[in-house]
């Protein structure tokens, strides 16, 4: 089983255009992404997978592994998936999918999100693992931008969603957890991932990795010490820039 790392980027963005390539310190987003990534022991290659030759071109330029997908791709899932099948990945190699938009991701929120796969007791009974981190900013616990989950005692998902789960009915003494979005899983189930039609409960919630809990399949949540937040707004980069400055 080896390892393989996949950044998903596209250039349109109805929120923020073109914004894998937007600076950050001087240096684009998907540059910090990319060489963060690259630290982590026990990976093989990290690629940005893009349609746009934009992208590509910054890539390479600052020395980045670029496959090139098709414009069609509807996810980011399809455009991992396409990425795998050109670079030549067998079904039991391990695909990492990191978004775009984490700037300040942790080499060992990479290595903690594989650790499932490379455990001497892995009997292959899921095929999936993703990453958790304990609420520290109250906001977030009611905010629909950042996703919360539930995992039950064996620590797979039970579910995700913008609402605040687990709600309190009596009281307010536990810890909620938000979804990072970080991934790992086999090539054999990324492929069979993007056969499975949308979910009503992803077509709800808008959250892409329902879907493989509504058809059955267990997810593996590691709770990460590092928190990763995303830039989906002009104003997310000065806040990113200020964490970057304060060492993050």
């Amino acid at each position: 089983m080896k390892t393989y790392v996949f950044i998903p980027a596209r250039y349109g963005s109805s929120r923020l255009p073109g914004k894998p390539l937007k600076l950050i310190n001087d240096k684009p987003m998907i540059q910090h992404v990319f060489e963060r990534i690259s630290k982590a022991t026990g990976i093989e290659a990290v690629y940005v997978a893009t349609d746009d030759e934009r992208i590509k071109e910054v890539v390479e330029g600052f020395g980045g592994n670029v496959v090139m997908t098709a414009p069609e791709a509807e996810s980011g899932t399809d455009r991992i998936s396409q990425a795998a099948q050109a670079i030549g990945l067998k079904d039991d190699d391990l695909i990492v999918n990191v978004q775009g938009d984490q700037p300040l991701v942790n080499q060992g929120s990479i290595e903690a999100v594989i650790a499932p796969f490379k455990a001497a007791d892995y009997d292959g009974s899921f095929e999936m693992s993703t990453l958790s981190f304990k609420i520290v900013n109250e906001a977030e616990i009611t905010s629909p931008k950042d996703v919360k989950l539930v995992t039950d005692i064996n620590g797979f998902a039970l579910y995700f969603s913008r609402a605040t789960i687990p709600h309190g009915r009596d009281y307010w003494d536990h810890d909620s957890f938000k979804h990072l979005g970080v991934y790992a899983y086999t090539k054999r189930f990324v492929d069979l991932f993007n056969t499975l039609p949308m979910g009503h409960l992803e077509d709800i919630e808008k959250l892409e990795q329902l879907r493989a809990l509504e058809y059955g399949h267990k997810i593996k949540v590691v709770e990460s010490e590092w928190d990763s937040p995303e830039v989906d707004l002009p104003g997310d980069i000065e806040m990113m820039e200020a964490l970057l400055n304060a060492g993050h």
